[in-house]
């Protein structure tokens, strides 16, 4: 086996594996795992779907604990409340 063909063969692997990775981000295809033997079939979405399923879970909680910190934020910086603990701390 000569350099040259050595240097082909290496460069095709590394092309191919930044292929499959470029490809894996890009679309979320699963080549890098079909590739190392972790799934059957590259091109099924389930896994993805249950990915997103969850992230739109905890955006959803996310958004109802920020509204709830807002309430809070309001409750704690209203006069009525400063006073009131003006009035506990002379207790």
């Amino acid at each position: 086996m000569s350099t040259l063909s050595l240097v082909l063969i290496i460069g095709s692997i590394t092309s191919l594996v930044l292929l499959a990775s470029y490809l894996d981000a890009k679309f979320q295809w699963r080549l890098n795992d079909w590739m190392n033997g972790e799934c059957s079939n590259p091109f099924v979405k389930s896994v993805t779907d249950k990915q997103q399923q969850r992230l739109e879970e905890k955006d959803a909680q996310i958004e109802a604990l920020m509204a709830r910190i807002e309430t809070l934020e309001t409750i704690v910086t209203e006069p009525a409340y400063e006073l009131n603990r003006k009035i506990n701390a002379l207790k």
